[in-house]
């Protein structure tokens, strides 16, 4: 019977071409070929349908020699049995709650010293900063894994010691490419936990013998917030807890050595904590100073003696000379001190800078005595031609100083010479006749014993004679400062 319309029958009614269809009565023949044909449009309609030609290969099914390994990962049907137990307990308390303190060893690795600042007084350092504690809480059954490792993301789940740096201006985490921290448990709840950090920490120098000076710096690690009840901080290993890179070197300094000192630091208001130390010795090279600043130095000094050796006369040469080396010491002090700190002491390159700058200045003020002395010289000279006649004509380069009385020989040697050079008596008792210096040394015993008496006012009054001394005086003192000096601070 055929439906057009209304629902199809009850159940037991096979229905079909949208229930329009009276199954009941058909005949069984009938009845058996629709069932068969169902059943085969099931199953083709199962079959995997075939692919039309595209023009490109299929490539072959890999075999069954290549069979991947199994993932242990993937979440077998039922409730999940996770190793570690992080959902079942309380991490924000520290292991062993309310019990003895936990002990926490650390070691470290220096990777590099980056940089070393005189003038902000801190170094820069990259580590690797390890601790090592046991929670019981991260304890796992296992017979297979000796240990499993994590990266940072569970280090947000679990409690980590609060480590930080005591007196560091800046510090960061390397986080490139990924946070640059790793976390390994082992089956009985040990726990080694290592991350990557650069550090700019404070370090106190002293510069009373730069820079033949050697620097002691720190880096000071403490618990922030556990005092020595309820954290205690150690190192693991003792000495062997430090370990540094063989490549480390800096372009001033020489790393003599590192090692590794604790102590215990009291707080007012909180209490004890314990406070690890990681010491270290750099001692500075000194050539590229000697270069820069020791040798241009004493260069200078040594060319402000060159103008004992220049003409007295020759003023622009000798005031120029002075005036250069002078400024050039100027400029020296001038560098170095630009890029020190403005300490409150003298440090020792400014005992031998200003040293050499008192060289040099006096060096300048010889030549200004010996021009001064030259001034007034010739200045008497002149009073002395104008109030004299010059004495011509005489056969003898030589000159008498007169006393006012001279003996009857003396007087009859000027016999020979013409009436008009002659002088009465009244005239030779009234006029003395002076010459300063003595061109010829065969003079008579009288006069050189006058000049002997006279010896210590003529080394002031001879020019000649202060620019001998000074060749001889200023290098002397400069190479005995330059061994005292030497000699103290090297």
């Amino acid at each position: 019977m055929v439906r057009h319309r209304g629902v199809c029958p009850a159940a037991g009614h096979w229905r079909a071409a949208c229930g329009i269809i009276d199954v009941h009565r058909m005949p069984y023949f009938t009845r058996l070929i629709l069932f068969l044909f169902c059943l085969m449009a099931i199953v083709e309609s199962r079959k995997p349908k075939r692919k039309r030609w595209t023009g490109q290969l299929e490539m072959p099914k890999p075999s069954h020699l290549y069979k991947k390994n199994l993932d242990v990962t993937k979440i077998r049907k039922g409730k999940p049995q996770p190793l570690l137990r992080v959902e079942d307990h309380d991490f924000s308390m520290r292991p062993a709650f309310g019990g003895p303190a936990i002990p926490v060893g650390v070691d470290v690795q220096v990777e590099s010293l980056d940089s070393i600042s005189e003038v902000d007084m801190d170094f820069t350092m990259t580590l690797y900063l390890r601790h090592y504690w046991k929670d019981e809480r991260l304890a796992f059954p296992s017979t297979s894994n000796k240990s499993m490792t994590f990266d940072g993301r569970l280090v947000k789940k679990i409690w980590v010691p609060d480590v930080f740096f005591v007196h560091s201006k800046r510090s960061f985490t390397h986080d490139t490419t990924t946070d640059n921290i790793m976390l390994r448990v082992f089956p009985d709840g040990h726990v080694l936990y290592s991350m990557r950090i650069t550090v700019t920490a404070m370090c106190n120098m002293d510069f009373s013998h730069f820079p033949l000076d050697s620097q002691t710096c720190s880096l000071e690690l403490e618990s922030y917030a556990y005092t020595d009840e309820d954290l205690m901080l150690y190192w693991k290993n003792g000495d062997e807890s430090l370990k540094t890179d063989e490549k480390i070197s800096l372009s001033q300094f020489l790393i003599q050595k590192f090692h590794t000192t604790s102590r215990l630091a009291f707080y007012s208001s909180t209490g004890w904590y314990n406070r690890l130390y990681i010491n270290f010795t750099l001692r500075r090279h000194i050539f590229f100073f000697l270069l820069q600043t020791y040798f241009p130095a004493t260069l200078m000094v040594m060319l402000s003696w060159v103008s004992f050796w220049i003409d007295r006369r020759a003023v622009p040469a000798r005031v120029s000379l002075g005036i250069t080396t002078v400024l050039t010491m100027s400029t020296i002090i001038t560098g170095v001190n630009a890029s020190m700190p403005r300490v409150s002491y003298i440090k020792a390159v400014d005992i031998y800078l200003w040293v050499s700058f008192v060289f040099v200045f006096l060096s300048v003020l010889e030549y200004a005595a010996v021009n001064y002395l030259t001034t007034v010289q010739e200045r008497k000279e002149r009073k002395l031609r104008d109030k004299f006649p010059c004495m011509c004509g005489m056969l003898h380069s030589r000159t008498m100083m007169l006393d006012g009385s001279y003996s009857e020989s003396e007087a009859n040697s000027l016999a020979g010479y013409p009436r008009s050079h002659i002088l009465t008596e009244e005239e030779r008792q009234d006029k003395i006749v002076v010459h300063l210096a003595l061109s010829n040394e065969s003079n008579s015993s009288r006069k050189k014993g006058l000049l002997r008496g006279h010896m210590g006012l003529r080394i002031f009054q001879n020019t000649h004679a202060i620019d001998k001394y000074s060749r001889l005086i200023f290098p002397a003192s400069y190479i005995f400062f330059n061994l005292i000096y030497w000699s103290v601070f090297s």
